[in-house]
């Protein structure tokens, strides 16, 4: 099965939950706080909407407790990815 690894810069308790490119850096905003675990919630939430699979393909390899995560999807590969961030952020 295919998978990737992407590595996110995490931005909490934001206004809004959204996702952007920056510099070759994916800077993700979450309106949910770093506590309980519910930012790393909202951001398989909101990852699984973008990419279009089940929250369960979505796996945190590293940094847990920090802003910056490796995240780790199955059933995509790195190019399918992109182009599906793409048409996420030229909504």
């Amino acid at each position: 099965m295919e998978e990737c690894i992407i590595t996110v810069k995490v931005i909490p308790k934001s206004s809004k939950n959204s996702a952007q490119l920056e510099n070759g850096v994916l800077r993700i905003h979450l309106n949910a706080p770093p506590v309980d675990g519910k930012a790393n919630k909202a951001l398989v939430e909101l990852l699984a909407e973008i990419v279009h699979v089940p929250k369960s393909s979505i796996e945190i390899v590293r940094g847990e407790k920090g802003r910056n995560k490796q995240i780790k999807i199955k059933g995509l590969n790195e190019s399918i990815f992109m182009k599906r961030l793409e048409q996420y952020t030229n909504k």
